[in-house]
């Protein structure tokens, strides 16, 4: 199983999850043509895809999820509360899963985890595919018992660094809006991440994803900073996901030599 992030931020988030068998989008918050522009760079098109996974209907998670679904007849994979938003009209292809439910999709076990987030329904997705688990969890406010336990025992993690208080505090943001992403349903802090990483079992964890990081109220070297002292930091590789371009193929098992030529589809 291999990753690979097309965009991660507040102007659009999109990951791609592969087996070689299965491939899966989580979120498309990135207009269609951008979606299928960074596709192509990394050797695919929208006609690989097998499903999308939707977290919540923020746009910067959802913008493109009904064009490129149209576009190829793909199954979207959703909440109810998701699916009632008007961002997500026209979609015909949805599929309606629960908080807590676990599903397959080809050769990928998923469970849809709730989070506590501002939004109608939110979920965050754990994937096993092959006794190896992957975990996307950004957009929480705060870690909850709960969160902790599903997501611990991963072998790759994609987990939210959002802001850093006092840049937030500081910054140009309403302060509605500082209220609300600062708040127990808005988004995690370095210091809030890296609690994560201090309770849940992260004895396997080989790679750890920067993700969500904010341009305006975080920097790189602060989310490094909040990793200073963690028990398991030199046993696991640390990559930054960045806005513009995400990040490249990374193989959790090593099966794949060349991370940019697709395995398995046509």
């Amino acid at each position: 199983m291999r990753i690979a992030s097309l965009g991660s931020g507040s102007k659009g988030n999109a990951t791609l999850v592969d087996t070689g068998e299965t491939l899966l989008l989580i979120d498309c918050g990135l207009p269609r043509r951008d979606v299928e522009e960074r596709l192509q760079s990394r050797g695919l098109s929208g006609q690989n895809i097998d499903a999308i996974l939707v977290t919540h209907e923020h746009g910067d998670h959802c913008r493109g999820v009904v064009p490129l679904a149209k576009a190829y007849d793909l199954p979207v994979f959703l909440t109810a509360g998701t699916a009632g938003s008007r961002k997500l009209e026209g979609l015909q292809s949805g599929v309606v899963i629960r908080p807590g439910d676990q599903f397959a999709v080809g050769d990928v076990d998923i469970a849809a985890e709730p989070v506590p987030h501002d939004a109608r329904e939110p979920v965050q997705f754990c994937l096993t595919h092959n006794d190896l688990k992957l975990g996307v969890l950004t957009d929480l406010g705060s870690i909850t018992p709960h969160v902790v336990q599903a997501f611990s025992g991963c072998d790759a993690l994609v987990l939210e660094f959002n802001h850093d208080p006092q840049m937030l505090a500081d910054g140009p943001y309403p302060y509605a809006v500082k209220k609300r992403v600062g708040g127990d349903f808005g988004h995690l802090t370095n210091a809030q991440a890296r609690q994560f990483l201090d309770r849940a079992d992260t004895a396997r964890l080989k790679m750890l994803f920067v993700a969500h990081v904010s341009q305006q109220n975080n920097a790189a070297e602060l989310a490094d900073a909040a990793l200073s002292g963690w028990s398991d930091l030199a046993s696991c590789q640390v990559i930054h996901a960045t806005q513009e371009t995400g990040f490249g193929w990374h193989n959790l098992d090593g099966l794949n030599p060349d991370p940019e030529i697709r395995v398995g589809l046509g």
